[in-house]
């Protein structure tokens, strides 16, 4: 989440010469902020518990899944449009690290919900 926000204010903070591609990255990078917020509330508050009809687990994996692959088009592009402008590559770099940790950051959740459910049935 830090990096995701530090590609945000590096990009923002930046004299921008290609408005498409970093207002996709600035959208990418504040839904990807939004929704792993969204998903702390729900663990600290434990509305999980409550709404029952929801797979959270899959709704996690979605996420992460669909943002990834969002956050790596946008940080490819980002990074093709820098024109050497040091804001610009840093918040390409970032966006790049925020991926590489939603990448690990899926892998263990779906480690952690699938799996652990999968060999419990059998115990």
């Amino acid at each position: 989440q830090i990096s995701l926000l530090i590609g945000f204010i590096s990009v923002n903070n930046s004299p921008w010469t290609d408005y498409s591609a970093y207002s996709f990255f600035q959208i990418v990078t504040m839904c990807d902020l939004v929704m792993i917020l969204f998903f702390y509330i729900m663990h600290i508050f434990r509305v999980y518990r409550k709404l029952t009809c929801v797979s959270w687990p899959l709704a996690e994996f979605l996420h992460y899944l669909i943002g990834t692959i969002l956050l790596l088009i946008g940080s490819i592009v980002a990074a093709a449009k820098s024109y050497n402008i040091t804001g610009l590559v840093a918040g390409a770099t970032f966006g790049f690290l925020a991926t590489i940790l939603c990448v690990i950051s899926m892998w263990s959740s779906y480690k952690v919900s699938c799996i652990t459910q999968s060999t419990s049935k059998y115990h």
